[in-house]
Parts: structure tokens; C-alpha cells; sequence
């Protein structure tokens, strides 16, 4: 016997039941997919862009939010990323403020589990915004960041940094990360040779 085919949402069935929900849920082709929980060094790495960049933000017309901010794309996915960044007015789904269409920065912290997923599924999806100009996948078990930035031609340059002293530039925001800071206290005492190179 043929299984019952599932049922799809609409993006406004999808919001409706998030906002009622306990759980996050990510949106697809009207299929809600369940968020795990993160580690440790997810958190913290994730923590400290989103204090860093909010340091510097102090006194300017621009907000940045952590991964309880929902992101929709204009290809109707919808996400929660572990930060999203903008200057100047931000737009949102409806006047709930919870769903943001125009982020200028998102950053993704890859875990194990799902970092084919982050750069699969969810990277095309966020470049698909036109108000998006850098989006940064943050290793968590290594220092490596990978900065994808918007050119002017509306394709993509890729940068990898992997030096703890490196500065990355995030000119659409005015806000500068230094590696070393991204970082800090993100690995335990055993990860003895990535926090040397931290020091």
C-alpha cells in the first residue's frame, strides 16, 4: 500500500505554526525541517562574532541579531542564522519583526552534522538575496573562515583565512573581525596546538 503523500505548508502556514512552536524549525519546498542543539565551541564562536560585531555597532544605525532571528530568501527558503547583520532600515516578513528578508551579513558556524547542508542547501539560498553582500562559514574545530563577498557583477569571491592574526574586512557593515578574537576560548585544553597558535 502506498504511503500517505506528506503534506506541504505555505510559508505563512510555516510562520504561523513557528511562531506557536517550541522547537525551531528551518523552511523548504514547504517542508519544515527540525534544529538540533549545538556544542560548545558552536556557541562560543558563534557568541563572540556576535559581541564583536555589536561592539562595534554601538552609536550606528545598524542591528545585529543571533540565531533566534528567523531569514527568508527570495526563494522562499527560511533559516535562522547563527548571525545576521545590517545597516540602515531593516525589512521584515510582516509587522511581527520576526523574519528578516534583508540581511547585509550572515554567518553560519559549521558543525559536523551539518556543514553539507550549510554549503549545499543554505549557501545558494542566502546568496540569493539581493541585499546580501558577505556571508562568512565559520569552522569550529580549527581556525578557517571562508568569506564569500559580493562583487559587482553580482558574482561571488571567495577568501579562506587560517591565520589567527588575520583581520577580515566586512566593509557592507563598517566592522572589522580579527581571527584571534573569533576564536577566543572556543577550544578546550586539549586542543593544545590550535590554542598555541591562538596565544
Amino acid at each position: 500500500m502506498a504511503s500517505e503523500p506528506r503534506q506541504r505548508l505555505t510559508i505563512q502556514e510555516y510562520l504561523a505554526f513557528e511562531r506557536q512552536s517550541e522547537t525551531r524549525h528551518e523552511y523548504l519546498d514547504g517542508e519544515v525541517f527540525a534544529m538540533s542543539g549545538a556544542s560548545r565551541e558552536h556557541n562560543v564562536i558563534a557568541g563572540n562574532i556576535f559581541g564583536l560585531i555589536w561592539t562595534q555597532f554601538r552609536g550606528r544605525a545598524c542591528e545585529v541579531y543571533k540565531e533566534s532571528m528567523r531569514v527568508r530568501t527570495p526563494t522562499d527558503f527560511v533559516a535562522y542564522p547563527d548571525v545576521a547583520a545590517l545597516c540602515g532600515e531593516g525589512k521584515f516578513e510582516s509587522s511581527i519583526l520576526d523574519t528578516l528578508l534583508n540581511p547585509t551579513l550572515i554567518v553560519e558556524v559549521l558543525s559536523p552534522s551539518t556543514e553539507g547542508y550549510d554549503r549545499g542547501t543554505k549557501l545558494p539560498h542566502y546568496q540569493s538575496i539581493p541585499s546580501l553582500f558577505d556571508c562568512l562559514l565559520v569552522a569550529q574545530d580549527r581556525v578557517h573562515v571562508e568569506h564569500y563577498q559580493r562583487q559587482g557583477n553580482g558574482g561571488w569571491r571567495l577568501a579562506e583565512l587560517d591565520d589567527p592574526a588575520q583581520t577580515l574586512e566586512l566593509a557592507s557593515i563598517g566592522c572589522r573581525l580579527v581571527l584571534v578574537e573569533v576564536y577566543e576560548k572556543a577550544f578546550s585544553e586539549q586542543d593544545s596546538g590550535v590554542r598555541m597558535a591562538l596565544r
